[in-house]
């Protein structure tokens, strides 16, 4: 994601890449080498430098907390991935710490940037399928490698993908009330296999079914179904047609958006906040909210309960 990034301020007319730093030196040196900026040795020469106005942070999860706390008192606005943190605790302090410094902050929640899910919410807001009932979402593919496979960095994919699914649910569809959740726990979790199926009943009355497989040898795809009482909005990765709605009064359409790179569009987003001083559209509340939900799908996993949230 480093890479992605740093591909993304390039593009970008208001921003150059200035510095980078990473665990890997030879990364890092690769890096500047493609973009011209300095190297620093860790995170803290990389703060101490006064050109830099914005700092990606694009580390393994479970380092989040500390790049995060350290860039918010050095008074640099930060673009963090998701998901926010590996522990609430840890998601909390890091909001309270942004907040005090004053800086503008956003995590990459970036189903939002997608075209598809962009439509999605539209369509949803206008009332195109009536009042929506159910959601089915999906999202399946290979197992990562690197750190990905270690549960106590990543949270596994509960965590790490299906959290991608929680914030386009809740940005749909408001306050997650309760989650459910079955899958592979650490005891019972083969080598290079992962899969969980969560439920989640939201305060509208809205179930949402959210699978997620790190078990598909043929690669990743993505599908949704949203079905109300007017129609039904479909999604399937794999299809030509991006979003079809279904609908009792005008039949089915075909929604075909066109778009740039949703990862660039995100970091568009981020800079133009931090240029016109205002807020992202991804709050750090939203990123925590996400976060409660699939930390729920955990435990849930882990305990064999639903929980409350």
């Amino acid at each position: 994601m480093g890479r992605v990034h740093t591909s993304g301020f390039e593009q970008l007319s208001q921003t150059q890449v200035v510095a980078v730093t990473d665990t890997n030196p030879e990364a890092a040196e690769r890096l500047a080498h493609q973009t011209g900026a300095k190297v620093y040795p860790d995170v803290a020469g990389l703060l101490s430098d006064a050109d830099i106005d914005i700092v990606a942070v694009c580390t393994p999860t479970v380092h989040h907390y500390d790049a995060v706390v350290q860039t918010a008192r050095a008074g640099k606005h930060i673009f963090c991935e998701k998901p926010l943190a590996r522990t609430l605790e840890e998601g909390r302090k890091m909001l309270c710490a942004v907040e005090s410094a004053g800086v503008k902050f956003m995590v990459g929640h970036v189903l939002r940037f997608f075209p598809e899910y962009r439509r999605t919410k539209e369509l949803i807001d206008s009332g195109s399928v009536g009042r929506p009932g159910i959601a089915r979402l999906s999202r399946m593919g290979v197992f990562p490698a690197g750190w990905y496979g270690d549960f106590q960095q990543s949270g596994g994919l509960t965590l790490d993908l299906l959290i991608h699914d929680f914030d386009f649910l809740n940005w749909c569809f408001g306050k997650p009330q309760r989650v459910y959740a079955q899958g592979l726990n650490q005891k019972e979790r083969a080598e290079h296999v992962d899969y969980a199926l969560v439920l989640v009943r939201y305060k509208n009355g809205v179930i949402a079914h959210v699978e997620g497989s790190w078990a598909i040898p043929e690669g990743w795809y993505t599908k949704f179904e949203i079905a109300g009482d007017g129609g039904l909005i479909d999604f399937d990765s794999r299809k030509t047609a991006p979003v079809t709605l279904h609908t009792k009064q005008r039949g089915t359409v075909q929604e075909s958006p066109v778009e740039e790179s949703p990862y660039l569009s995100e970091l568009r987003h981020f800079v133009e906040c931090v240029l016109q001083n205002r807020e992202p559209e991804i709050t750090g509340q939203d990123a925590l909210e996400a976060l409660k939900v699939s930390l729920a799908a955990v435990e849930s996993i882990q305990c064999g309960k639903a929980i409350t949230l």
